[in-house]
């Protein structure tokens, strides 16, 4: 059995080198990959557009409450017949029609109703970009994270792999000795090439976490900052869950959005229903003619008018009513919409609530079990040399380590992205929180 890995794990060792390679390549930090996303990420950029669009609906709805100016100019040429007692004869000329008209509403249900509903609709975008801000920071902080535990992965892979070469040269000595069993090396072996595969598949999943890291920022992922040694979990504040889901029902963009959903449907049954409501508005107009009239061909007229227009509808094949029935069931919709996101985002709450209350408990006992682990590994050792134990008990022992060392960075990374849930689900996530996560990172070195 050869004691040098092959040509094709010589192969493999370069091309995860290759991947930690930091040259003068300056790690990415957390807040560097955040701004980028802003200029980069095109969901976010999307969102940016669509809310600058939502803006023009308070425009368009205060439009129709205020005065419309219009002109019409119309030029014809006319040929014209005509029989009178003395004979008949053609004759042709031009024709020319200006009309200025200047029009305010004075009473107009429909037009308050569209002033209502473009404002209501403004405000459900502006909620809409709030929600797409606060799902950048977590998603952000989700993709970094990711990477950076295949990193971490990756790492504790290739380190167990390297033990598992170094055990397999002691095997080797040992059994030229006499002293180990065929067994022995055939159990190291095992343990080997199965830590060689995981190291294949653990360098894989980093590239793959770095291209999605790499979609969003929009910057290349070579090296990533590293979680500090000195990891505390934060205190909760607020303590309670009551206080949580107070602020949540308030603040909480995707709830808002949806309230001004409802206001919007409501808005539509009063725009529906102002089709039985009389229209009053004040028109004023300058009117000039030229020869506009047969009997009148080469005069000019200038006629200038001011006056009320009152338009009252009488029946309209009941398409008001049909249409009034119609935004009352989308009203009502729209509220059953609200309930079921109230639901939905209080269930994200209770949830992001108590992982976060659990992460502390949770990375404590990660933490005990790393320890430990290391413990049992001595223990195993001095176990061997007396007999008690077996070869194949301590490379167990030290499988459980990196387990442990694994669980324990997973652990650490879900802390992280709990902290941020719990305050996006209440809707108060900001760039202050992204960085509070960006200081539990140092710039490696």
């Amino acid at each position: 059995m050869p004691v040098l890995s092959s040509h094709r794990w010589a192969i493999l060792c370069l091309s995860v080198a290759a991947l930690f390679q930091t040259g003068n390549v300056s790690a990415l930090g957390l807040m560097q990959a955040f701004d980028a996303a802003l200029q980069h990420d095109p969901t976010y950029r999307a969102a940016m557009h669509e809310n600058e669009a939502g803006q023009q609906f308070k425009i368009m709805g205060r439009s129709h409450l205020l005065p419309s100016l219009s002109f019409v100019y119309t030029t014809n040429a006319n040929q014209q017949d005509f029989v009178s007692n003395t004979g008949s004869g053609f004759r042709q000329y031009p024709s020319e029609t200006e009309v200025l008209q200047f029009r305010q509403p004075i009473f107009n249900l429909d037009s308050f109703a569209r002033y209502k509903q473009g404002i209501a609709q403004t405000n459900q975008s502006e909620a809409k970009f709030s929600e797409r801000s606060q799902e950048l920071i977590v998603r952000i902080v989700g993709a970094y994270a990711d990477a950076k535990h295949a990193e971490d992965h990756l790492a504790l892979a290739v380190a167990q792999v390297n033990m598992y070469a170094e055990q397999r040269q002691m095997d080797n000595r040992k059994f030229a000795k006499g002293e180990g069993t065929k067994t022995d090396m055939l159990e190291t072996q095992s343990k080997f090439d199965l830590a060689e595969a995981q190291v294949i598949e653990a360098r894989d999943n980093l590239a793959n976490m770095r291209n999605v890291l790499a979609t969003i920022s929009g910057m290349e992922v070579t090296v990533l900052d590293s979680l500090t040694d000195n990891f505390q979990v934060r205190p909760m504040d607020p303590t309670s869950f009551e206080e949580w889901k107070a602020i949540s029902l308030e603040r909480n963009p995707e709830v808002i959005a949806q309230r001004h959903t409802v206001e919007v449907a409501y808005q539509e049954i009063n725009r529906q229903r102002a089709g039985h409501a009389p229209r009053v508005d004040l028109i004023a107009g300058v009117n000039r003619q030229k020869s506009d009239i047969p009997i009148m061909v080469g005069m000019d007229f200038l006629t200038r008018s001011i006056g009320v227009q009152v338009n009252v509808p009488l029946y309209n094949g009941g398409n008001v009513s049909a249409l009034t029935s119609q935004a009352v069931a989308n009203h009502e919709k729209a509220k059953a919409e609200l309930d079921a996101k109230i639901n939905q985002v209080l269930i994200e709450l209770r949830k992001q609530y108590n992982l976060a209350l659990s992460s502390a408990q949770r990375i404590d006992a990660l933490i005990k079990s790393v320890s430990s682990a290391n413990f049992l590994i001595e223990a195993m050792q001095q176990s061997v040399k007396r007999g008690v134990r077996t070869h194949l008990d301590t490379l167990n022992a030290r499988q459980q380590l990196f387990t442990a060392k694994r669980d324990l960075a997973q652990a650490r990374y879900n802390y992280l992205l709990s902290y941020l849930r719990l305050r996006k689900a209440a809707g108060t996530v900001g760039v202050s929180d992204l960085q509070d996560i960006a200081s539990y990172f140092i710039a490696s070195q």
